[in-house]
């Protein structure tokens, strides 16, 4: 964890000479979602738009959750199809972009391509959301438009939120940016219509999710797979550039490990230096950083794909909402 991200866990002396600026930020975000909601905001003709996002700065588990709600979604006999800004990739598209497994990660983004990858599901990567979830409609066939880590993008209209939280470490010192860890104030929930307590314990009104990670699969030939117990006792170097790096290791530690711990900023563009360490020990690795290391990666070098283990009432309820927004906009 950074210096500032330490910081906002408590309401120390920085972090109150910085509340009058937070109370500045929060008072923006609030009027500009109320602007969107006054303007005309852009609807995609889809059965239902989802979004999945946080309130917080930091790793929530959206990811793992996006790619469980579209496998839901299949298994339901839906097209979902994920739309994402691309954090970490370049956004001079100027139109949207079919992502696969196989594309750069430095032009679209690593998520795009790890939620590609897991999923089979159509992803568009577009700066201009509305603009790709119509793409995902109308040009790939999808009826169910998925937004990854849309939240605070209000411009395009959506039936359902899913905003995802940190059991852990929950809202830190409860201030808004810059003073502590909050983009929108904790109020936000309120209007969620679902709200995820990654790890933890969930308070009331809240789904719990965990993280189920049973094997290591080697990041240059993904078929090559060891159960993560194969590593219990021993000493591994732990790789994350992710959004809370510490809950990768902790989890790697979990299964009895002894981890050199290597954390990188989210969405890092890994070069090959930065994987390779002066002895042979094995490199354990997040699945978004493995997408990005694949051409220069070598046998030491595993990743831990994770998947979301949520509530076995979020389902149903999920498909309960899509059902009722569907035939909503039937009538329309």
């Amino acid at each position: 964890m950074t210096g500032l991200t330490r910081l906002w866990d408590t309401r120390n002396p920085v972090a109150l000479c910085l509340f009058p600026v937070s109370l500045v930020y929060c008072g923006l975000m609030r009027v500009r979602r109320l602007v969107y909601g006054w303007l005309s905001v852009r609807r995609v003709p889809a059965r239902a738009v989802i979004v999945v996002g946080n309130i917080t700065v930091g790793g929530t588990g959206k990811t793992p959750m996006v790619i469980w709600v579209c496998r839901l979604l299949a298994d339901h006999g839906y097209r979902p199809g994920v739309i994402s800004r691309g954090h970490g990739g370049r956004r001079d598209h100027g139109r949207p972009v079919l992502v696969t497994q196989e594309s750069d990660p430095a032009r679209v983004g690593d998520e795009p391509v790890l939620i590609a990858t897991r999923t089979g599901c159509p992803v568009v990567v577009d700066r201009r959301r509305a603009r790709g979830a119509r793409a995902l409609v109308t040009e790939l066939g999808c009826d169910v438009v998925v937004a990854d880590d849309g939240l605070q993008h209000y411009a395009l209209a959506r039936d359902a939120e899913i905003i995802m939280v940190d059991g852990t470490r929950r809202f830190g010192n409860g201030l808004c940016l810059p003073a502590g860890p909050l983009r929108e104030s904790v109020e936000r929930l309120r209007d969620a219509d679902f709200v995820v307590a990654t790890g933890g314990t969930p308070v009331s009104g809240e789904y719990g999710m965990g993280l189920v990670a049973p094997v290591a699969l080697m990041v240059r030939d993904p078929s090559r797979a060891r159960p993560l117990s194969d590593f219990a006792g021993m000493a591994v170097h732990g790789v994350a550039g992710i959004g809370h790096p510490p809950r990768f290791f902790s989890m790697l530690e979990a299964a009895r490990m002894q981890v050199d711990r290597h954390p990188f900023p989210d969405h890092h563009p890994f070069r090959a230096a930065d994987i390779r360490f002066p002895d042979s020990l094995p490199v354990l690795m997040t699945e978004k950083d493995a997408v990005k290391c694949r051409s220069f990666a070598d046998e030491r070098h595993w990743f831990v794909p994770v998947s979301a283990s949520p509530d076995e009432d979020l389902g149903p309820a999920i498909l309960s909402t899509i059902q009722a927004v569907s035939s909503l906009h039937s009538l329309r």
